[in-house]
């Protein structure tokens, strides 16, 4: 076997073994969700149900309070999702278009701020947002999340427009189209791949989310899916651990799901810069 081979087969050996790592914690959690009360009390002596049941997905499901959680998640992650492409569009368009002095600069200073942790930002976050009275609104859950997503969205989208050739721009100008016009009509349009990927993306971090809706959200009606988990867990028993386990496995599975479905879509838009000419 040639050395090229043999570096497929350790690849793929390392990639199995990361597999097989993040999908144990979701394979038990499904072996939680799938029990009765009383099979709870096994603990890891039997991974696999002896009698499984869907009773605790019924239990959860058909609970209003739970469903309200769920669209509270789904809101505001998409809201967050669609403002933080809103805002990423101009200055990702700008930075693909334009040359100016410190661009580089620029996005490098886009990529420092995604890396930072949003637990730096809690407490000046916590009493500006106190300062101003905009605790316990949706809408200032949804600013954050779109000031939070739109570095991401900023470099997705930069790709997504260094694809599309500029002579089509060039030409629209010729036509006597304006410099907005050109993106409106002939730009976006054509990175519509790009924008789709950004948006599901930062979607799915703002599900994912619970430091940010944990400080600025004190109702309960008021929760995201991630929030009313966490303080359900505080407050769950042995005898409840199967719907805790069933709840979590629920708010997971949907951002798990979209992205399995829109991969291959979300993978061509980041290569589609790449591989431009």
């Amino acid at each position: 076997m040639s050395a090229a081979r043999w570096g497929d087969v350790a690849t793929y050996a390392v990639l199995g073994v990361l597999a097989l790592f993040f999908a144990l914690p979701l394979a038990w959690l499904a072996s939680l969700a799938l029990r009765t009360p009383a099979e709870v009390y096994l603990g890891a002596a039997r991974f696999i149900p002896a009698d499984p049941t869907l009773d605790n997905f019924r239990t959860i499901l058909s609970d209003p309070a739970f469903l309200i959680y769920l669209w509270n998640g789904l809101k505001l992650s998409a809201a967050g999702g669609a403002l933080a492409v809103a805002l990423a569009i101009p200055a990702a368009y700008a930075c693909s278009r334009f040359e100016f002095r410190g661009k580089t600069v620029v996005l490098l200073g886009l990529l420092a701020v995604q890396m930072i942790s949003p637990l730096v930002l809690l407490v000046p976050l916590y009493r500006w947002m106190s300062e101003l009275g905009l605790l316990n609104l949706d809408l200032s859950v949804i600013a954050v999340y779109g000031a939070v997503g739109m570095p991401l969205a900023v470099w997705l989208l930069k790709v997504a427009f260094d694809a599309i050739p500029k002579e089509l721009e060039e030409a629209a100008e010729i036509d006597g189209a304006s410099r907005l016009q050109t993106l409106a009509r002939i730009t976006l349009p054509l990175a519509r791949s790009g924008i789709a990927s950004a948006f599901i993306l930062a979607m799915v971090m703002n599900w994912s989310q619970f430091l940010i809706p944990f400080i600025l959200l004190e109702r309960d009606g008021d929760w995201p899916i991630s929030v009313a988990i966490f303080n359900f867990a505080g407050s769950v028993s042995a005898s409840t651990t199967q719907l805790l386990a069933a709840a979590c496995l629920v708010a997971v599975l949907p951002a798990v799901a979209v992205f399995v479905a829109l991969q291959r879509m979300i993978v061509s838009a980041l290569i589609s810069g790449a591989v431009k000419g």
